[in-house]
């Protein structure tokens, strides 16, 4: 909204509400902003990212999987896993106990190989790819990770679908069949006999390779040229499989994740959510283009994806072309109910949701000394025990987004105070909750001139920031540290300066 001062009219002000991240639209004129960094899409502005802190103690490796339990009683158990071992997490230390099989196991990450967990009663089953067998753990009973069976197929994806235990992308023993789907008998996880209980395996052998598999009512089979549902109908025919979307398929086995039968992947033309009937663009014309150029492809096997339900939040991880390390350095962030865009600089190797196993007064001790320097408050979910938390791993540990505010950074787009004129901007008042502002504002005469900032610094008594940035094209960043949970807008003064 922009409206003139009554008794200057060489005096406009203008009210800027902060919108969706839109890097794929040109600066001048965007309807939203050209920056959101380190900050959570919300419904009018932005809301602030925790910073990612070590929840856990060291494995031996780089984690490569978390999976949480919550027990009937409502307590939670969390497993991890690396090239080399399986860990449960223990409360009484924070460290990660080794409840790996005899002989461990040998993960090849620089193919792409992860642990992938799924429970089904009081199993915990953990696939890692064709190279291992598929394994399971009994909580509450067994001390140490075993085969799931004998002929049970190695495999790259595992889901609980109904009341069967699927695989895809498989190993049988003769070697990987990377179109096929297999799964155990009626109620019966260890039962594996093609042809008995209802286990058997079917192949889809014009679509590409598996890259995704989501469990439920039904199964969500993502190829890299489609995508397949099946759908239980019982004896004869056990699974009834269609393919329900033929235009496209998933390209990166780690962009998938879901809430419920809604899949988010990575498709050639963009990002992707599928309904279980059909996928739409939620990526097109806001952040795919951006995504292409910004994401280092040579390291996609990398990459891996989340949801976080509580805050309608999909989060994919992925190497950028800025990381020095190749190592996951930034986070895209959608919120799938408003149907935004953010981003974060956070390395993040994994990423996973949490349901927290609880500590005692002793345990948290293993975390700090002081209460002054625990990561969070002592009322935090971080410390009560089956509550859910969005976290994930960096190197060798489990790590959490309970820290403090990360600084986030929005820029809005440009704009022209009076078209073909230069314009003075004399007073910027940032509007949020909590935290300090700094605010600068982007100056640039034509669109091909380079844009420069000049700083403001931040609000003074009366809650403005006093500017005198003079040029045609005017665009502000606000960043916006500490304490600090919203961040709304800007009203913004300036006036006409004549041409030159």
């Amino acid at each position: 909204m922009v409206r003139s001062d009554r008794f200057n009219w060489s005096v406009v002000r203008a009210m800027i509400n902060f919108g969706e991240w839109l890097p794929d639209q040109p600066d001048f004129s965007n309807a939203g902003v050209i920056e959101a960094t380190n900050v959570v899409p919300a419904s009018f502005g932005y809301r602030s990212l925790n910073s990612f802190e070590p929840y856990s103690g060291a494995a031996t490796g780089t984690i490569l999987g978390i999976y949480s339990v919550k027990a009937s009683d409502g307590s939670g158990s969390i497993f991890a896993g690396d090239s080399t071992k399986l860990y449960e997490f223990d409360t009484t230390d924070s460290s990660l106990t080794d409840i790996s099989k005899v002989g461990g196991y040998t993960l090849d990450p620089s193919i792409g190989e992860r642990w992938r967990f799924v429970n089904y009663g009081d199993y915990v089953i953990a696939a890692g790819g064709i190279g291992e067998s598929i394994q399971k753990f009994h909580t509450g009973t067994d001390a140490i990770y075993s085969d799931l069976s004998a002929s049970a197929p190695k495999a790259d994806f595992v889901a609980v679908v109904r009341e069967f235990v699927w695989t895809a992308n498989v190993d049988s023993g003769s070697g990987r069949v990377p179109w096929r789907c297999q799964w155990s008998g009626f109620d019966d996880i260890t039962a594996w006999t093609v042809g008995s209980n209802q286990s058997d395996f079917q192949d889809t052998m014009d679509c590409g390779a598996i890259t995704g598999l989501v469990g439920g009512e039904y199964a969500t089979v993502l190829m890299e040229r489609a995508i397949v549902r099946a759908t239980y109908t019982g004896p004869p025919l056990i699974w009834q499989f269609d393919k329900v979307e033929t235009a496209r398929g998933c390209k990166i086995a780690g962009s998938v994740c879901n809430v419920g039968h809604n899949v988010f992947y990575l498709a050639d033309d963009g990002f992707m959510m599928f309904d279980g009937q059909q996928s739409t663009a939620i990526g097109a014309e806001k952040i795919d283009a951006f995504f292409q150029v910004d994401h280092d492809s040579s390291y996609k096997h990398l990459m891996t994806a989340t949801t976080d339900p509580q805050s309608k939040l999909a989060i994919w991880s992925y190497v950028s072309t800025n990381s020095t390390n190749g190592r996951p350095d930034k986070l895209l962030i959608y919120n799938y109910f408003l149907r935004k865009w953010s981003i974060a600089e956070i390395a993040a190797d994994l990423l996973s949701p949490l349901f927290t196993a609880g500590y005692t007064l002793e345990g948290l001790d293993t975390i700090s000394t002081s209460i002054e320097t625990l990561p969070a408050s002592m009322d935090s979910a971080l410390y009560k025990g089956g509550q859910y938390l969005f976290g994930g791993a960096f190197g060798d540990k489990i790590y959490t987004f309970t820290g403090s505010p990360l600084t986030g950074t929005i820029t809005t787009g440009e704009a022209a105070v009076s078209m073909g004129q230069h314009s003075i901007v004399t007073r910027i008042y940032p509007h949020h909750e909590g935290g300090t502002v700094d605010v600068s504002v982007g100056l640039r005469g034509t669109p091909t001139d380079t844009v420069t900032f000049q700083a403001g610094g931040s609000t003074n008594a009366d809650g403005f920031v006093p500017f005198r940035a003079a040029d045609r094209y005017h665009r502000v960043k606000m960043t916006i540290s500490g304490d600090w949970s919203f961040a709304h807008g800007i009203d913004i003064e300036a006036r006409k300066v004549g041409r030159r």
